[in-house]
């Protein structure tokens, strides 16, 4: 028999962690020298204790294997006094929807708002499944391109009249990753009254409000008058509390909205299981505690990082936020695809390109902070060895 795969699939391009795997092993077998990888975004920071006893202590009782339709009661009273006490927002019960990970999100959102044809606006560069959701819905996307001469803010100003008026749904992220950047008060402003003047859905990921290192503490989308009367807000569990594994996470905003979200995800799936519920309660209960030494951290990460990378004759940027620096490849190189399998191959040192994150991202590498010091600074004088640059 022949077996063809749905034609949607063709919108899904080969995942660049697999490629990065595969890349890793090569080299390995060959030189039998490790690599230091700092890919992929997964924190090697555990949760706090509470958070690990809440899981283990949930996942014994028999109640847990129930079918979740709906997120506990304790849970959604937990966000609702987490996002008033942080950043000042009251939620009533039919403006939050626990999730599975802001990942489930990210990926259904267009079916549950876009028709085949409708336009979807993406910043470039992205998060790699903004890319993908819109195709896999039938949407067609407009990338709005994060330049550094403004910041890595969208332009609003750059999209066409008639784009503008087409868009049904806008993908936007600050703290952004890959960038690191954060955005002003007056972004926000801007980005509400272009939504409502066009009628787009704005879609925050609110993934790295908690790691704000030298300014004010991030903020909610919701925080800024009319956001809740055209879009909605993703905040995740993984970065804030060190719970990538445990997934859970957040839909908050307009009612009509998390319906509709609602609606078919109650056709798709069930809440996310009981324990990790009873985990994330545990981790907002103890956020006051968990999270500024977090931060704290993954700020000493990243001047460390910087630090030894000057040493090693590369000046990067450091982020204003996130878990990531973003760093721009030295100018006698063409292609950041090209240059990361240079780091690969001539030190051991294995970033991700950043044309994984869009054509944007062409002049840029970006690094995961979740090496130990010990690595980077090993992986700092690799570089400088190897004279890349």
């Amino acid at each position: 028999m022949n077996f063809t795969a749905a034609k949607r699939l063709n919108a899904i391009d080969s995942p660049s962690f697999s490629e990065l795997f595969e890349a890793k092993k090569q080299y390995t077998g060959k030189t039998g020298q490790e690599v230091i990888d700092f890919s992929i975004g997964s924190s090697n920071i555990p949760p706090h204790e509470s958070v690990k006893k809440a899981l283990a202590d949930a996942a014994l009782s028999d109640q847990s294997y129930q079918y979740s339709l709906s997120a506990l009661p304790e849970t959604a009273e937990a966000v609702q006094k987490w996002y008033k006490n942080r950043y000042g927002v009251e939620l009533a019960s039919d403006e939050l929807v626990t999730l599975k990970g802001s990942q489930e999100a990210l990926s259904h959102i267009p079916m549950a708002f876009c028709d085949p044809g409708d336009l979807v606006l993406i910043p470039d560069p992205y998060y790699p499944i903004y890319g993908t959701a819109p195709k896999l819905a039938g949407a067609d996307i407009f990338f709005m391109p994060l330049k550094e001469e403004n910041g890595y803010l969208i332009d609003f100003e750059a999209i066409p009249d008639e784009v503008a008026r087409k868009a049904k749904l806008m993908y936007v992220s600050y703290p952004n990753n890959p960038t690191g950047k954060t955005a002003p008060d007056s972004f926000y402003e801007q980005l509400i009254r272009f939504a409502k003047k066009n009628e787009i859905i704005v879609l925050h990921d609110n993934a790295y409000s908690e790691l704000v290192f030298d300014q004010k503490p991030g903020k909610s989308f919701l925080s800024y008058e009319g956001a809740r009367e055209v879009g909605f807000e993703l905040n995740s569990f993984s970065k804030s509390y060190s719970m990538g594994g445990a997934r859970l996470a957040v839909m908050v905003g307009n009612r009509e909205l998390i319906s509709c979200y609602n609606k078919l995800m109650n056709m798709i799936d069930f809440q996310a299981f009981g324990a990790v519920q009873k985990a994330g309660i545990s981790a907002l209960e103890h956020a006051h505690e968990f999270v500024p030494a977090l931060r704290q951290e993954y700020k000493r990460r990243r001047d460390l990082f910087i630090e030894q990378f000057r040493k090693a004759g590369w000046d990067i940027e450091a982020p204003e936020a996130t878990m990531f620096v973003w760093a721009k490849i030295p100018d006698q190189y063409t292609d950041s695809a090209q240059f990361n399998q240079i780091l690969l191959e001539r030190a051991g040192v294995l970033a991700n390109a950043g044309t994984s994150f869009g054509n944007e991202g062409n002049r840029h590498v970006r690094f995961a902070l979740v090496r130990s010091d010990k690595e980077v600074i090993e992986a700092a004088c690799r570089i400088k060895k190897a004279q890349i640059v």
